[in-house]
């Protein structure tokens, strides 16, 4: 008399079919969530000094501006403007929005004529820069590093659709773990 609680062994065929069909799965929805959601990058300049700090390891969150526009004071990747030649992609602090008039003068950021407090900033930015007025469909972005920063105060506005995503969170180094707001 044969157990009838135990089932018979799966061809060797069907592991290995099973085993290409998860592995295949994985690499897409890997593909998927790097491409649409979030993806991993790392900081490879002084530019975001002191928010920034070479080699920090960060999440970048590619769906939120799918349904919210970018805010001033956003940390932002984008791919550089076309005109510079450079594929790899930038990391900035976002200043000005489409409209805004933007101007550096002695040492001070103003936005619309407005000062802006930046506690955020490595030194007073010793250049003057404008003003410009931000156009549409386009954004004015900065390093928190203003004096080392190769950024729109160079090379002008970055178009929107440039955009990758906003930086949200810092995983490494482990002791600067945390949000990046």
């Amino acid at each position: 008399m044969t157990d009838s609680s135990s089932t018979p062994p799966r061809p060797a065929k069907g592991i290995v079919r099973e085993m290409f069909e998860t592995l295949g799965l994985s690499v897409l929805l890997a593909l998927g969530i790097r491409t649409f959601v979030a993806e991993a990058r790392y900081i490879p300049s002084g530019s975001m000094l002191p928010t920034l700090e070479i080699n920090d390891r960060l999440i970048i969150d590619k769906v939120s501006y799918t349904f919210g526009d970018p805010q001033r004071g956003d940390i932002v990747v984008f791919r550089p403007p076309d005109a510079l030649g450079q594929d790899e992609a930038f990391i900035k602090r976002l200043v000005g929005l489409p409209g805004d008039v933007i101007e550096v003068k002695n040492g001070q950021l103003y936005i619309n004529g407005a000062p802006q407090a930046e506690p955020y900033i490595a030194a007073k930015p010793d250049y003057q820069y404008g003003p410009v007025t931000v156009p549409d469909d386009a954004y004015l972005v900065l390093g928190d590093n203003r004096n080392k920063s190769f950024d729109s105060h160079y090379w002008g506005f970055l178009p929107a659709d440039h955009l990758i995503g906003r930086a949200v969170f810092r995983f490494w180094p482990l002791d600067r773990l945390g949000d990046l707001d």
